[in-house]
């Protein structure tokens, strides 16, 4: 707590030292002891135990029923979580040197003459201080106020006991508040925690699921590979057949192209002796030749690869309807 920066700035050092040592809790000064939290921030012991119960309503600290376990409440001045041992608010450290301060404060206060207008004056009689609280309207006034004024039919009390009723109202108040934004960071750390498992929840099943697809399209690869090399091997089977035949032909084709010229030249021999010599071989040659063209053909259809076809629609229908179980229990948002 940086109390000489703050006197400088404030043209009232000791107004503003009472500032510095008001409690969060029940807006009042510390009173002693006044306990230290680890965010270095400080609670009256009374205060600090009230926001510790309300915050851990099954935590016992009595004579004969010792917790074995701490508790945790949250700083009201930083919202920083304090851990609690088995001692509860007893095991936090004391804060000396502000109980000394206030100490000072005090008997400095108490050496002071009262200063003219350090108490509210009523508005209506100048001289009288506001003393007594009106009950039916609810406000601060002034005893003449009561006797003579607007409040003369009002029902009204001490100030100091509706002062201190209001004061103790308010300190459960914020007590009650401060418990219930410990309720509410505790849920938004559950929510964060459900957000951050969800988020690991679902990369894990996407990787689970895109194993089990990569192992599909691996079978549909080897697969496909398997009946290209199928079709591949029947392609070369009949080119090698159809080639074949090919050949064949082109030699009868060449034998028979020979043997005409051959034939053609016969024909210019003026010499019937010579060409009589040679004739009858041609001829049968020819013949011959003529019987050889009976060579082997392709059957009709002989090139059609149809009987290749898949039928994959029932497959393709299964894929499709391909979708996540639900009697596994997933969970959905409600």
């Amino acid at each position: 707590m940086d109390y000489k920066s703050s006197l400088i700035q404030d043209g009232n050092p000791m107004e503003n030292l009472e500032k510095q040592l008001i409690c969060p809790i029940c807006l009042e000064m510390f009173t002693k002891p006044v306990v230290i939290l680890p965010c270095q921030h400080n609670l009256c012991r009374k205060c600090a135990n009230d926001i510790f119960q309300a915050a851990n309503p099954f935590w016992t600290n009595r004579v004969g029923s010792v917790s074995m376990s701490g508790g945790r409440f949250r700083c009201p001045s930083c919202r920083h979580e304090v851990i609690m041992d088995r001692h509860g608010v007893y095991g936090l450290q004391r804060n000396l040197l502000v109980e000394n301060i206030i100490d000072i404060y005090k008997q400095e206060c108490s050496s002071r003459p009262l200063q003219k207008g350090s108490h509210p004056m009523c508005k209506e009689h100048e001289d009288e201080k506001i003393n007594i609280y009106c009950l039916t309207c609810e406000m601060p006034t002034c005893s003449m106020c009561k006797v003579f004024g607007a409040h003369k039919a009002c029902e009204v009390a001490p100030l100091q006991s509706v002062f201190q009723g209001q004061k103790t109202e308010l300190s459960n108040c914020i007590s009650m508040l401060v418990a219930g934004n410990d309720r509410v960071q505790t849920i938004i750390t559950q929510l964060e925690d459900s957000c951050r498992v969800t988020k690991e929840n679902s990369h894990q099943v996407k990787e689970e699921l895109s194993q089990k697809f990569d192992v599909l399209y691996a079978i549909l690869d080897e697969k496909k590979s398997e009946l290209l090399q199928r079709i591949t091997r029947e392609q070369e089977e009949k080119l090698s057949f159809i080639e074949a035949l090919i050949q064949q032909y082109r030699e009868q084709l060449d034998k028979s192209t020979k043997l005409v010229e051959t034939a053609i030249q016969s024909l210019d021999e003026t010499g019937g002796a010579i060409f009589l010599l040679s004739a009858k071989q041609l001829i049968k040659s020819i013949v011959e030749a003529s019987k050889g063209c009976q060579l082997g053909k392709t059957e009709q259809g002989f090139e059609n690869m149809d009987y290749f076809t898949l039928d994959l629609d029932h497959i393709a229908d299964a894929l499709r309807a391909i979708d996540f179980g639900t009697g596994k229990g997933g969970g959905s948002a409600t």
